[in-house]
């Protein structure tokens, strides 16, 4: 929601105040800048990504309207499933879960937490990270080189969104430029014409340029930053995860391990020590 309040106080912003200057907003609406920005945009976007990157990209930005799902509820749900996963593996042994890491999407303890279970990549992030302990074949140097690997590419993979969307509106500004100087071209091939008629055109060729530059930095760059957003609030969530696996794979106990991701929750979003015992206790 805070994206479409941010677009109408830009777009609401400039066109109070072009009309506060004796501005006509019917000079604006030319038809044929946008179709040649637009179109050209989203050309670009086509050629330089792959169809699955080109879906998310229109998918990741129509959930901005959404609030952000990695906030203060989504962390106290995770570190309640951390712990049991973590109690029940120290009370039966890992294998008390194997069935529950080996099939989760149909198990029962996972379906408790719904924010969790719907998070695909927390979800197996977490579950193969367990099937990998319950080999029991890897030290814990080489699972917190195996988990940092899988982050990285998690967040490469995330960061391709936003990046390609900056780029795009990177080039903003020179598909304005593009529509401007096709409209300077219409101009000179009226010289001699109507003085209005010719006013007209280059105020329609300016728009272009304006219209460019308006994408560029109060549409395309603000909402390449709010997805960035969102992919690091992720990738924070994950590293919460990834904390509280070496701690339990070295033998801490659920409450020490659970303790651990709690720390690294930022500030805001970090439920209180006191909620945590709470949230344990019931539990135990």
């Amino acid at each position: 929601m805070t994206i479409i309040i941010g677009l109408l106080v830009v777009f609401g912003s400039i066109v109070v105040g072009y009309i506060l200057h004796g501005g006509n907003m019917a000079v604006l609406m030319q038809t044929s800048e946008f179709i040649i920005i637009g179109g050209a945009g989203l050309g670009a976007i086509i050629v330089g990504n792959k169809p699955a990157v080109v879906r998310e990209i229109f998918a990741q930005t129509f959930s901005l309207v959404k609030k952000n799902p990695f906030d203060r509820e989504a962390y106290t749900e995770l570190l309640q499933v951390l712990y049991e996963v973590f109690y029940t593996a120290r009370r039966d042994g890992l294998v008390g879960i194997e069935s529950d890491i080996e099939s989760p999407e149909t198990s029962e303890l996972f379906r408790r937490y719904p924010t969790f279970s719907e998070n695909e990549e927390a979800l197996h992030f977490l579950t193969d990270t367990m099937k990998v302990l319950l080999t029991g074949t890897v030290e814990d140097h080489h699972l917190a080189e195996i988990l940092d690997l899988d982050l990285d590419q998690y967040y490469e993979e995330a960061m391709v969104v936003p990046d390609s969307i900056s780029r795009v509106g990177d080039a903003m500004p020179g598909f304005g430029i593009v529509a401007a100087v096709l409209g300077v071209i219409i101009t000179m091939g009226r010289i001699g014409g109507a003085v209005a008629e010719v006013g007209a055109s280059v105020a329609a060729a300016l728009v272009g340029t304006f219209l460019g530059v308006l994408l560029a930095y109060g549409v395309f760059g603000p909402i390449a930053q709010a997805i960035e957003t969102r992919v690091r609030a992720e990738h924070a969530y994950l590293r919460c995860i990834r904390t509280a696996l070496l701690s339990f794979a070295r033998g801490d106990p659920p409450i020490t391990s659970v303790e651990f991701a709690r720390r690294n929750i930022e500030p805001a979003d970090r439920p209180s020590f006191a909620e945590l015992e709470e949230l344990t206790r019931r539990r135990g």
